[in-house]
């Protein structure tokens, strides 16, 4: 384990995500899925965010509305009065980022930034709600997360994007590669096109540059061992229960 190196991440690791909420029973990124895994003890939750045409930041992992909910077409390109009409399995509606900040006061926020025009909104929202503590904003895209830094200044807690993980992993062989100062951790799969990212030399450099590994998305009580055993900081579910019984055991559940 590594220092605590911004309070978002104050609470002793290893750290439980609900990831999307809790994905398994088919509520991904709705607010009945976080009061759910919020019930189980979750405080801490993994979302998403696109924009609509209009400009509202919506928790939604795709760019479209078309696998999940009763609707169709792309977020970006609907204005939120029609996109608000959407039900996810039929059922729940789309959440504004900013209705799941108010609603849970007291939970942390893995925020994947899926789309540029996300960003701005995304960081003025944070800004205007004073949720600095409450945030942490990750992305695939490196150009994202610098944007976000450039715009929000050192209190932001980032992860990496791919290009920062990549040099994560050159490093961690020895081979010198240039990574983005001031993110707080590495958040990664434990495997990529069949190729392992999170080994013991990994978490060990991560560590060593001050940061915590979280590893998404784990749904096996195996393989959920398998990475604590290797003192990763954070793992990613989406089933809940499954995660919980494995802290629990171990008695890191708090």
């Amino acid at each position: 384990m590594t220092r605590v190196p911004h309070p978002y991440l104050d609470r002793p690791a290893p750290i439980p995500f609900a990831h999307r909420g809790g994905a398994a029973d088919g509520l991904e990124n709705t607010a009945a899925a976080f009061r759910r895994a919020a019930g189980l003890g979750y405080r801490y939750f993994e979302t998403d965010v696109h924009t609509t045409a209009d400009g509202r930041l919506v928790a939604f992992h795709d760019a479209t509305l078309d696998r999940v909910t009763d609707a169709r077409g792309r977020i970006h390109d609907l204005p939120w009065d029609e996109v608000r009409r959407a039900r996810v399995a039929g059922s729940e509606p789309l959440p504004l980022f900013e209705d799941l900040l108010e609603e849970f006061p007291e939970a942390r926020w893995n925020v994947d930034v899926k789309a540029a025009p996300a960003v701005v909104p995304l960081i003025d929202l944070i800004r205007r709600t004073d949720s600095w503590d409450r945030v942490c904003v990750g992305s695939f895209s490196e150009a994202r997360l610098t944007r976000a830094v450039r715009l929000a200044g050192p209190r932001l807690a980032t992860s990496y994007g791919v290009r920062g993980v990549l040099g994560l992993r050159l490093r961690s062989y020895g081979i010198p590669a240039p990574v983005r100062p001031g993110a707080v951790c590495a958040q990664v799969p434990e495997t990529r096109s069949g190729i392992r990212v999170v080994d013991e030399r990994f978490v060990r450099t991560a560590h060593a540059r001050g940061l915590q590994v979280h590893v998404w998305t784990v749904n096996e009580a195996d393989r959920m061992e398998a990475l604590l055993d290797l003192g990763v900081d954070g793992i990613m579910t989406d089933q809940l229960e499954t995660l919980r019984t494995v802290f629990t055991a171990r008695g890191v559940w708090r």
